[in-house]
This record gives C-alpha cells, structure tokens and sequence, in this order.
C-alpha cells in the first residue's frame, strides 16, 4: 500500500465512486468532488500497487488550533483491514498538522467506538454542532 497527498484525476474519479456509496457523500457531482479535494489543505490516501484508490481522508485546518477530519473512507473490499486506522494516524502524524492542538471531526455514534480507539472524545464540553444551509 502507497500513501498520496495529491491525487490524480483518475483517483479523483475513484474517489467519487466511493462517495456514491456512502449516505454522507451519495449524490456529489465529480465537480463537486474535484471542489472539495482541491479546497482542503491536507488530503491523504491509500492506493494499492496499481493506484488504485483504497482510503483516503481530507483535512481543514488553521494548521495551529483546529484541525477538521472529513471523509474519512475506505474502499467495502478493503474494510476492517486497518487502512482507517492508518488514515487517521497519518493526519495525526502529519508534519504539517504536528503543532495543532485539536483534530475534530462529525461520526455517527455506530462509529464512536473507532475514533475512541484512536484517541478521540465525545466529551467537548458544551458545544453543540450548528448549520446554516445555503440553498
């Protein structure tokens, strides 16, 4: 398994296969996709031998407080194969994201058990998650 920072257009594509599987990403365009790879700061991938894309992860952060974790996916065939272990453990390694003092992220609470395993809480005080959506 290779790790990437940049990825091709063809993986991009990859990507946005993935993404239709996933109720939190079905229904992105490719432009869409291409937008968020393109506007995150930090984004890391898996890729197999052939470059096939197998996990990937993007970060947003002011590189010295916050860090936010999104997209967090593997590929079905490569599930519990440790692969989000890694991408989460290369986000927190990463030398550009060292300094900062807070990685977050959103999780449904079926995934609370895995992000507890890498050292994540659910305890942030009293913040409450709030959205405005832009039609």
């Amino acid at each position: 398994m290779d790790i990437i920072y940049q990825l091709n257009a063809e993986q991009i594509s990859e990507l946005h296969a993935l993404y239709q599987n996933e109720w939190w990403t079905k229904g992105r365009t490719l432009e869409e996709t291409q937008n968020c790879v393109s506007g995150s700061q930090i984004c890391v991938a898996l890729v197999d031998l052939n470059g096939r894309l197998n996990g990937f992860a993007r970060v947003l952060t002011d590189f010295t407080f916050k860090a936010l974790i999104f997209d967090v996916i593997v590929a079905p065939d490569q599930r519990k194969t440790g692969l989000g272990n890694e991408l989460i453990r290369l986000i927190k390694e990463h030398q550009k994201l060292r300094a900062v003092k807070c990685f977050e992220l959103y999780c449904l609470p079926e995934l609370e058990p895995f992000y507890i395993n890498q050292g994540f809480t659910t305890d942030v005080g009293n913040i409450k998650l709030m959205r405005f959506v832009n039609v």
